[in-house]
C-alpha cells in the first residue's frame, strides 16, 4: 500500500497547482485495489478497467428495470464486461501459476485459485470472476469517497490538519530515508484515525443498506413482521444528538476513551454482517493521509461546493483544490 500510494502522488499531485480531488481519489483507491487483489498496476491496464465501474456503482442501487439506457441495464452491461475482462485474468493466472511466473500468495487472485474445500474442490473460475469483481467494487468505491472528504475537512479546518500534520511528521521523522510505513508506524496514527472517523461519521460513503427480518419484533412502537425488507441508516444514525451531541459539529473527541455506543457509529455496518474490508479501509486510509499531510497543505477553489449523493456522497464539481507544497 505505500509503494502505491508514493507513486500515485508522485504521479498525479506532484508538481501540480491544481487537482480535481475526487478524480484522483477514484484513481488511487482503485489502482490500490488491483494491485492488491489481482496484481495489476500498469496505469494503463487500470485505466482500461476502471472506465465501467462508475456505471456498476450507480446500477446496484438503482430501480431494477431492465430496460436500454436505464442505470440498471448499464451497471449489468458494465458488469459482464469486467467480468469477461477477469475471466481472461484468471485463466492467464493459472498458466502462470502452473509455469512458476506466479505465486500461490502473492494476492487474493491466487489464493482463489489454490484454495480447496474440505472435499478438495476448487472454486469455478467464473465464480472467482464474480468474487473480484465485488471486492474490487467494495474495495474502492466507499473509500475513494472517504478520501475525498478526508480532503474537504482537513482544507476546512486547519486545527486539524495541524494535528494530524504533527502527527504524520513525527511518525515520518523516525524512518530512515527510504524506509517504508509498516504496523507499528500504523498503530501510531491514533489522532488521524480519529479525525477520519468523524469524516465518516459526518459524510458515511455508504448511506445504509437493507436487512431482511428474521423474527417478528417491535421497534419504537411499530411491529415489524418477520420477512419484512428493512433499510438501515447510516446518515441518520451518526446524526442522533442523543449519541452526538451537536451533531453536525466535527470533533474527533467522540472517538477517545471507548469511543461512540454499540450500533451508534455504524459506517462499516456492525453485528455479524460488518464490513469484512474494514481494516483494509482504515490501511489506506491512513497510508493516504500520511503522504497527503507530508507533501501538501491545499485550500478548496469553490468553498460553497455542494454536495451530491449518487449514490455515494460526493462533491458536485469533485472538490478541486489548489496545493501548497510543503518544502522539504
Amino acid at each position: 500500500m505505500d509503494v502505491t500510494t508514493q507513486h500515485h502522488f508522485a504521479t498525479w499531485w506532484d508538481g501540480k497547482e491544481k487537482i480535481v480531488t475526487y478524480e484522483l481519489t477514484k484513481n488511487f483507491t482503485f489502482w490500490l485495489a488491483c494491485k492488491i487483489f489481482i496484481s495489476i498496476d500498469e496505469p494503463e491496464r487500470v485505466r482500461y478497467l476502471s472506465g465501467p465501474f462508475e456505471s456498476i456503482a450507480s446500477g446496484l442501487l438503482a430501480i431494477p428495470i431492465d430496460l436500454p439506457g436505464t442505470p440498471f441495464r448499464r451497471g449489468i452491461n458494465a458488469a459482464n464486461f469486467i467480468r469477461k475482462e477477469l475471466l481472461d485474468i484468471v485463466k492467464q493466472r493459472k498458466v502462470d501459476l502452473a509455469e512458476g511466473k506466479a505465486t500461490p500468495t502473492q494476492d487474493i487472485l491466487s489464493h482463489m485459485l489454490v484454495f480447496s474445500d474440505e472435499d478438495g474442490g476448487f472454486m469455478a473460475e467464473c465464480d472467482i470472476a464474480d468474487k473480484i469483481l465485488g471486492l474490487l467494487i467494495a474495495g474502492h468505491d466507499t473509500a475513494s469517497s472517504a478520501c475525498a472528504f478526508i480532503v474537504k475537512y482537513l482544507a476546512e479546518l486547519p486545527e486539524i490538519y495541524d494535528g494530524v500534520y504533527k502527527e504524520q511528521m513525527e511518525i515520518a521523522k523516525s524512518k530512515a530515508a527510504g524506509e517504508l510505513l509498516n504496523w507499528e508506524d500504523i498503530s501510531k496514527m491514533k489522532y488521524s484515525w480519529k479525525v477520519a472517523c468523524e469524516v465518516l461519521r459526518l459524510a458515511p460513503p455508504l448511506q445504509g443498506a437493507f436487512r431482511e427480518a428474521i423474527t417478528d419484533f417491535m421497534y419504537n412502537g411499530y411491529s415489524i413482521p418477520k420477512g419484512w425488507k428493512l433499510y438501515w441508516s447510516a446518515n441518520s444514525t451518526h446524526k442522533n444528538p442523543e449519541f452526538f451531541p451537536e451533531p453536525s459539529k466535527f470533533d474527533p473527541s467522540r472517538f477517545e476513551g471507548n469511543g461512540p455506543a454499540p450500533y451508534t457509529f455504524v459506517p462499516f455496518g456492525g453485528g455479524p454482517r460488518m464490513c469484512p474490508g474494514k481494516e483494509y479501509a482504515r490501511l489506506e486510509i491512513l497510508v493516504f493521509m500520511h503522504h497527503l499531510v507530508r507533501k501538501f497543505k491545499w485550500e478548496k477553489m469553490n468553498p460553497d461546493e455542494q454536495i451530491v449523493v449518487n449514490p455515494m456522497p460526493s462533491p458536485a464539481k469533485g472538490l478541486p483544490i489548489r496545493l501548497y507544497p510543503h518544502k522539504d
